[in-house]
């Protein structure tokens, strides 16, 4: 009798335990999709920390104006409008989109001290997100410091903005 009952429970804790691993794969393989999904997959071409300091000094020693942004994110579009109105030619670098865009933000944290986005440079230094460049717009400060910038970076000749995006690398 004692054998009739022990198995049974047995058997629960055994399809418990099943039921246990059979959930934690499930949500690994969400959290696997998510994580593609988001563009943030680190295969083995992913940047290092010290490289994304790299490229995110190279994006913005070759580039006047800069954005380092997320395609969902209302404060990235707010600071994308304010140069769109100038007419302003900008780099954007979606970091949901791109390969290292996790560990990009992480180096734009070290780098600014924030980690929010967006990220705007301008001729090399940080201006900050998408409230202050607007703000800077707003007090008539934005566009001298665009000025600042090689010719071909400052503004476009038919005053309309001409985002350059790049998305996954």
């Amino acid at each position: 009798m004692f054998k009739c009952i022990f198995r049974p429970a047995v058997i629960l804790q055994l399809a418990i335990i099943l039921m246990l691993i059979m959930n934690v794969q499930i949500v690994s393989s969400c959290d696997i999709f998510t994580f593609l999904r988001m563009g943030n997959f680190t295969s083995s071409t992913a940047l290092s920390s010290t490289s994304c300091v790299q490229y995110v000094r190279e994006m913005v020693s070759q580039n006047c104006v800069v954005i380092f942004s997320k395609t969902t994110c209302p404060y990235c579009k707010m600071a994308k409008n304010v140069f769109n109105e100038i007419g302003a030619t900008y780099k954007v670098i979606e970091l949901d989109e791109h390969n290292d865009g996790r560990r990009l933000q992480e180096a734009l944290a070290q780098m600014t001290g924030a980690r929010t986005v967006p990220r705007v440079f301008i001729n090399g230094n940080c201006i900050g997100g998408g409230s202050d460049t607007k703000q800077l717009h707003q007090q008539g400060r934005l566009l001298p410091l665009i000025q600042q910038c090689a010719p071909c970076c400052a503004t476009s000749s038919d005053g309309s903005g001409s985002g350059q995006f790049e998305s996954a690398k």
